[in-house]
């Protein structure tokens, strides 16, 4: 079975660009009809943020995108790709410090760390976190699929987020996606989009590392197939982030709300992004409005 999966993730990343994003289309809305759960979660979110029905429903087709684009992420040939922003990279590496990325689960997530790496990689190599696979065949996968010239990957365990302090203060880049879930212990509860959820504070702890400069940015899907825009941001929080954890972690939802209002239909709205990891206390309850 490994083998099988293995093999068809390299035959779906040699297909075009439009065709996987069809299949894509396809098997969001499959997924989206026949999981009242999935449906559920996703219009709950959406409506959490204040979106019409036709946003919550133009990202049922987006998510199928994403899935059905990452073995061409992974395994295929380079894609079109546009910037828009770039000069925030610029200047962040004028400073001759480490600096730390950080993006929400909105458009394309995965090209972001490879357009970087192509770009600015040989000065500034650049480290991406991500959570390994529970799934062997996957784990193995990934593991090898992300690995790119001056682009490196490091696990979600102590042992990884050594790795990503180690390279901020050798000037290298960061990578990582502030509004994962972690688990029991390591996040404290912050309002996202009006609604508490349980945010890591180690995207604030590396921000908060001397010199390391922030920024923002995310991988817009081109419609038709016709490849992805990188957006990049200079870090929005004035007078840069709090040292209260808390308050921190507000501050960056805050930020990735920002990111998420420039193209709601591209983020993954079904994330159960307002879980209680195991273990946790439950979430703050909302002060009682006054009579």
């Amino acid at each position: 079975m490994t083998v099988f999966i293995q093999s068809l993730f390299r035959a779906l990343s040699a297909l075009p660009l439009p065709l996987l994003h069809a299949l894509g289309w396809l098997a969001g809305w499959t997924t989206f009809l026949f999981s009242p759960r999935y449906r559920r979660r996703l219009l709950a979110n959406a409506k959490q943020a204040g979106l019409p029905l036709s946003t919550a429903l133009a990202s049922v087709a987006e998510s199928g995108k994403m899935l059905a684009e990452t073995p061409r992420m992974w395994l295929g040939r380079p894609t079109k790709l546009h910037w828009e922003g770039e000069t925030a990279v610029e200047e962040a590496l004028t400073h001759g410090s480490g600096v730390l990325f950080l993006t929400p689960h909105l458009g394309c997530f995965e090209i972001t760390a490879q357009a970087l790496a192509q770009r600015f990689g040989d000065r500034m190599p650049i480290t991406v976190l991500f959570r390994p696979s529970r799934q062997p065949w996957l784990r193995d996968l990934v593991a090898t699929a992300r690995e790119r010239p001056n682009l490196h990957t490091a696990p979600t365990t102590l042992a990884g987020v050594k790795q990503l302090i180690k390279a901020l203060k050798t000037r290298q880049a960061v990578g990582l996606l502030p509004d994962q879930v972690p688990p029991h212990g390591q996040g404290v509860w912050a309002p996202f989009f009006g609604r508490e959820a349980y945010t890591m504070t180690l995207s604030a702890r590396l921000a908060l590392t001397p010199g390391v400069q922030l920024v923002l940015i995310w991988g817009e899907r081109l419609s038709w197939g016709r490849g992805y825009r990188v957006h990049v941001r200079p870090c929005p929080v004035a007078g840069g982030l709090s040292k209260d954890p808390v308050v921190a972690a507000t501050q960056i939802n805050q930020a990735m709300e920002t990111l998420v209002r420039e193209c709601p239909a591209q983020y993954i709205w079904s994330y159960d992004r307002y879980k209680q990891p195991h273990g946790s206390a439950p979430p703050p309850a909302a002060p009682t409005p006054p009579d």
